[in-house]
């Protein structure tokens, strides 16, 4: 018998079949088809490491920014999450002449991200001659090139995951959230040593081009990505459906899902995780003296254990699992990393640190996944616009919320009014992060104990199909011992 060698393309479907999130393609989605989808995915991730990393350093460091104005830069792409829900109710029932629902708020999202990249690097050249007669103007060009593009993002991403989730089948959407937030994790990742490599000599003509290079790059993924993905659909002929506002769409979801405990669930467990996102790297520089390299390597560990999670958690939600159990896991996770990240601090252990690290990146990567799935579940075929809307939403708002309520506190802790009521309790490094751990703890307690109504374990339909046999049965006994 004669042995043939495999061909490349079965070589590579045999890896795809390996590898994490492999079996996240089906007949109606095929895994290729799936991950140029998901590079929209890739563009989000890109902007939030230039807006919320690059960015904030160059501008502080290098141009001498103030913080506080930096810090209000950062925030400003927040005021647009809390339209995310309308975004997706509008895209569930969107009308165009071409039949597309989706597409075209992917496309009006990716072009309010080419304009605000476009217009940045001439509010950051205003702003770098530190000339008082025109700073009024930069601050103002550079204000509205972070609405711009915290609004493109937003819009691209409700609308992304939305379309996602109307070509995947039911049985595969976990898998498909799964891998869409992997990628998001991988263009985080890609982007951020790119932009390393790119500016390791800074100047400013290095900054403009690689600012007009992310805007071409989002641009060309986001077309890419969604070139002929979405179905077109027919209109009937005659009067157009009225389309229900966004309060009668709220009130159509599945009450039975009780969405307000899962949205409740999903603040309190984002904010629990997010607080120290902003703290993790001067936590290691303050406390153990780590270098930059070293802080860098906290970012690695964080994002190692979030891919794990993911991976995890797609394997897990293929299996039956139920999402709401995965989104508790990773709060019950998130305990014991917390704890670690305090008793790190007191006893001065690098190797505790950085486990509880990793540790907090897989706690938050199994509950970002298993409350997404939650969500999906809330809208029906009808309105995943809307639940993916909502989702994006809470999960935003609550992020910068905790982001700038832990960096508060950390300095409040740490000011001289605090240090000198306390006296010497406060005198260590590890102080004021430790109190913002520590109100982590209660969040994620707190979350705790708001989504766990809503687990189902494993068999638990089986034991209450039982039970209501049992009952039905002594219901019975009890019937006929009175009519004899």
């Amino acid at each position: 018998m004669k042995l043939r060698a495999p061909t490349p393309f079965a070589l590579l479907r045999s890896v795809a079949r390996t590898v994490p999130f492999g079996d996240a393609g089906t007949a109606e989605l095929p895994l290729g088809r799936l991950l140029r989808l998901s590079l929209f995915q890739v563009s989000v991730g890109m902007a939030l490491v230039l807006l919320n990393g690059t960015l904030n350093r160059v501008m502080v460091i290098e141009l001498g920014l103030p913080v506080s104005f930096v810090a209000f830069l950062i925030a400003l792409p927040l005021i647009v999450a809390p339209f995310r829900a309308l975004i997706g109710q509008k895209s569930d029932h969107h009308r165009s002449i071409i039949g597309w629902r989706r597409v075209p708020y992917v496309w009006m999202g990716t072009l309010l991200q080419f304009g605000g990249f476009a217009l940045m690097p001439f509010g950051l050249l205003v702003l770098s001659d530190h000339d008082s007669r025109t700073t009024a103007v930069g601050h103002v060009g550079l204000s509205l090139a972070f609405i711009l593009v915290g609004a493109g993002l937003h819009t691209v991403q409700t609308a992304g995951l939305a379309l996602a989730t109307d070509l995947a089948p039911p049985a595969s959407r976990p898998r498909v959230v799964a891998m869409l937030y992997s990628m998001l994790l991988v263009g985080m990742v890609v982007s951020a040593l790119l932009f390393g490599w790119l500016l390791r000599d800074f100047d400013a003509t290095r900054l403009i081009r690689c600012i007009h290079a992310a805007a071409l790059a989002t641009f060309l993924l986001n077309t890419i990505g969604v070139w002929n993905q979405e179905r077109r659909t027919a209109h009937k002929p005659g009067s157009p459906e009225p389309v229900p506002t966004l309060g009668q769409s709220w009130r159509a979801l599945d009450r039975t899902r009780r969405p307000v405990r899962l949205l409740g669930a999903l603040a309190l467990g984002t904010a629990a995780f997010g607080m120290q996102d902003v703290l993790l790297e001067p936590y290691g520089g303050a406390v153990f003296g780590l270098s930059v390299s070293g802080t860098t390597l906290l970012t690695a560990l964080l994002a190692a254990g979030t891919l794990l999670a993911f991976a995890l958690a797609a394997r897990m939600l293929g299996r039956g699992a139920d999402a709401h159990l995965i989104g508790a896991l990773g709060l019950a996770a998130g305990i014991p990393a917390v704890v670690a990240m305090i008793f790190a601090g007191a006893l001065h252990s690098l190797w505790l640190f950085g486990t509880g690290t990793a540790a907090i990146g897989f706690g938050g990567g199994l509950f970002a996944v298993g409350t997404l799935t939650a969500a999906m579940a809330l809208g029906g075929s009808s309105r995943n616009g809307l639940a993916l809307g909502l989702w994006g939403a809470v999960q935003a708002t609550a992020a910068g919320v905790a982001i700038a309520a832990g960096g508060g506190l950390r300095d409040l802790v740490e000011s001289p009014g605090v240090a000198a009521l306390f006296g010497p309790a406060l005198a260590d490094a590890s102080a004021g992060y430790g109190v913002v751990y520590h109100v982590e703890l209660a969040l994620l307690f707190a979350g705790l104990a708001v989504l766990g109504p809503m687990v189902r374990l494993p068999g638990a339909d089986a034991a209450q199909g039982r039970l209501a046999a049992a009952r039905r049965a002594r219901a019975a006994a009890a019937l006929v011992q009175t009519r004899n």
